[in-house]
């Protein structure tokens, strides 16, 4: 009988390379991975791994195994959540990753609303980049979890999660209001200094593609990734960015915010299998109630 959480490492290791790396991630050491991976073999009665320098490749036994594996740890968590759906009231916790536009303007609403209607239930919050969400949710750190994609940068598809579209934002080029029109929007900003976001974020390759689509690269004078704090360096006259609409809410004075044909759209997340647990489909039925219709400015 191949043992689930064996199989939950190998599906690691398929997306992460190394040892190292998925010894890190699911807080073991090395020497224990590598034990559980030999004992997998051992189950499954054949090589599922060969070392090509300090990376580990998977077999084509491995390969089919980790497809297994996907269909396994989606049936678990449907029992899961059937289990869930059986019991009376929802209790217990639901870790919950969101990006940090989400948890000001999201959260706070359909965290009360779901406090209304389930007061056993215990929300946890943790504010993480959605580069971030997909091996936090994988290795079960997070329950759900609000990312966001941009039209320059889609959402990488991962076969052991689901997701469920919640809402969609304008994008801005906000500028400073000293410095006049910017002509051909972005087209027009690429001798001006860039205030964006850490290298690594999605905020960032949004930024440098929508550029790159306009014919240049941005020429990057600061990196700053909470949106207020961007405005307010646009407002001073350090540069320009690219900002959705959540992240415009309040611009300063001294800000244009300028319409683009772009577009931030967020997302549920969660292991897939799991849309039918209580917890979850309460939580996005609480963010779909409370959810601001966002509309370009005038």
């Amino acid at each position: 009988m191949l043992d689930v959480r064996r199989l939950r490492l190998l599906r690691e290791l398929s997306r992460r390379g190394t040892i190292a790396a998925v010894a890190e991630a699911l807080t073991f050491t090395p020497s224990a991975v590598s034990q559980q991976l030999a004992a997998l073999e051992r189950e499954a009665g054949v090589a599922l791994l060969e070392r090509t320098g300090r990376r580990v490749a998977l077999t084509p036994a491995g390969i089919a195994l980790v497809g297994h594996a996907e269909a396994v740890l989606e049936r678990l968590e449907q029992a899961a959540a059937e289990l869930a759906a059986a019991r009376t009231g929802l209790t217990g916790t639901l870790r919950i990753g969101a990006f940090p536009t989400a948890t000001r303007v999201l959260l706070p609403p359909a965290l009360a609303a779901l406090a209304g209607e389930h007061p056993a239930l215990e929300p946890m919050v943790e504010e993480l980049d959605p580069a971030e969400v997909a091996p936090r949710l994988r290795t079960g750190d997070l329950d759900v979890a609000l990312v966001h994609e941009y039209d320059f940068v889609p959402a990488a598809p991962d076969l052991a999660l689901d997701t469920l579209p919640l809402l969609d934002e304008p994008m801005y080029l906000a500028t400073p209001a000293s410095a006049g029109g910017v002509g051909d929007a972005l087209a027009g900003c690429r001798d001006e200094p860039w205030i964006l976001s850490t290298p690594g974020t999605l905020c960032h390759a949004m930024t440098v593609r929508a550029c790159q689509a306009a014919g240049f690269a941005p020429r990057v004078r600061h990196h700053v990734d909470d949106f207020g704090t961007v405005l307010a360096m646009v407002a001073v006259g350090q540069g320009v960015a690219l900002v959705p609409e959540f992240g415009a809410a309040d611009p300063p004075g001294g800000v244009r915010l300028t319409p683009l044909p772009m577009r931030r759209r967020t997302l549920v997340a969660f292991r897939r299998g799991a849309a039918g647990h209580p917890a979850i489909a309460a939580f996005t039925a609480a963010l779909r109630a409370c959810s601001p219709v966002t509309a370009p400015r005038a």
